[in-house]
């Protein structure tokens, strides 16, 4: 159901007050062995662990918050006291604010990071984990989730699989479907990825294909600015733009294994979801500079989605990457969006 867009400039500013303090509330790690899980394929997962973390005080409203296919189930951060992927909007007296909510955050399967299985695993498949979480919890409705990038794809996926489960929807740079443009990176990722496991160089494989993902998560006008097309440290070959993408790719491998990256990036391309199955109030939010998630795009789920929906495009050159990037103007519209979250009659 179509709602009214709008840009915001990133230059919004999140009131000191929203700032989240690093967060001391109470966490807790979440492990559900499963002998077996079935999968939308029909093939299944055996041994399966399902690993999930809770933060906040026990009986608030909980937020389920999902990010990329990098992110973890550290929001907020870790046992050891390590922020978190999203510390910045996640945090007592924050825009998502421990004070006064839960927040659960999500490993996605495959977890094994020694030796990752590689049968298809659908966005269907990652929201029915959650199901399990829930279930486990005695939780039989979220207040929302809150998606961005293939988390956004799992919440959309949940809502169309159980409205009953979620009362609102907050889905950022991501939509019903995936853009071609972005299949096609993908594709050509996955192809480095498994010519370097042929070749014997799985890891080199693995950090190329992650230098080749950045320039897709970014935008052209953001590398402008950036970087310096001349020679740098006095190498005519050398550019530090080449630097930073390698760094990138390095440190990737450190946290993400080669068949692990494979069977999430063919979860995205294979994600399909009717939006005018989801009845659930929605608020999306695209980055004007995104390549993988354009502003067009998400206007059109916006308009097919049965339920309120509004769409809202930040102002912003990170592209895809301004749901890490921009948390100032994102702590904005998710304080606004969590204080409108509709209660159930």
């Amino acid at each position: 159901m179509r709602g009214e867009g709008a840009a915001f400039s990133s230059s919004l500013l999140v009131p000191m007050e929203l700032v989240p303090k690093r967060t001391t509330a109470m966490a807790q790690d979440i492990e559900i062995n499963q002998p077996q899980l079935d999968l939308q394929s029909g093939e299944s997962l055996r041994n399966h662990t399902i690993r999930a973390r809770l933060y906040g005080r026990a009986g608030a409203p909980l937020i389920i918050m999902l990010g990329g296919i990098s992110a973890t189930r550290f929001v907020a951060g870790g046992s050891d006291n390590t922020p978190g992927w999203w510390s910045a909007l996640v945090g007592e007296n924050g825009p998502v604010d421990l004070n006064k909510v839960q927040v659960l955050g999500l490993d996605f399967a495959p977890n094994d990071q020694g030796k990752a299985q590689t049968i298809p695993l659908s966005t269907h498949d990652q929201a029915r984990r959650l199901v399990a979480i829930l279930d486990h919890l005695g939780i039989q409705k979220a207040a929302a989730i809150i998606g961005a990038s293939y988390g956004g794809m799992v919440a959309l996926a949940f809502a169309k699989a159980w409205p009953k489960r979620v009362r609102a929807l907050c889905i950022i740079s991501a939509s019903h479907r995936p853009f071609p443009l972005g299949v096609a990176w993908r594709g050509i990722q996955r192809r480095i990825v498994r010519m370097a496991i042929k070749a014997g160089r799985p890891d080199e494989g693995l950090a190329l294909a992650r230098e080749l993902a950045m320039t897709t998560y970014r935008s052209a006008e953001e590398f402008t600015e950036r970087f310096d097309a001349a020679p740098t440290g006095g190498d005519p070959t050398r550019f530090d733009v080449c630097d930073y993408l390698l760094a990138c790719g390095q440190k990737f491998t450190k946290t993400m294994t080669p068949e692990r990256f494979l069977a999430l990036c063919e979860s995205i391309d294979m994600h399909r979801i009717d939006p005018t199955g989801i009845h659930t109030p929605a608020l999306l939010i695209a980055s004007r500079s995104d390549q993988l998630a354009p502003p067009e795009e998400m206007q059109i789920l916006c308009d097919e989605l049965a339920g309120p929906s509004k769409l809202v495009t930040l102002d912003s050159p990170f592209g895809h990457d301004a749901f890490l990037k921009e948390t100032r103007a994102l702590g904005v519209h998710l304080c606004r969006f969590i204080s409108e979250i509709p209660h159930d009659d």
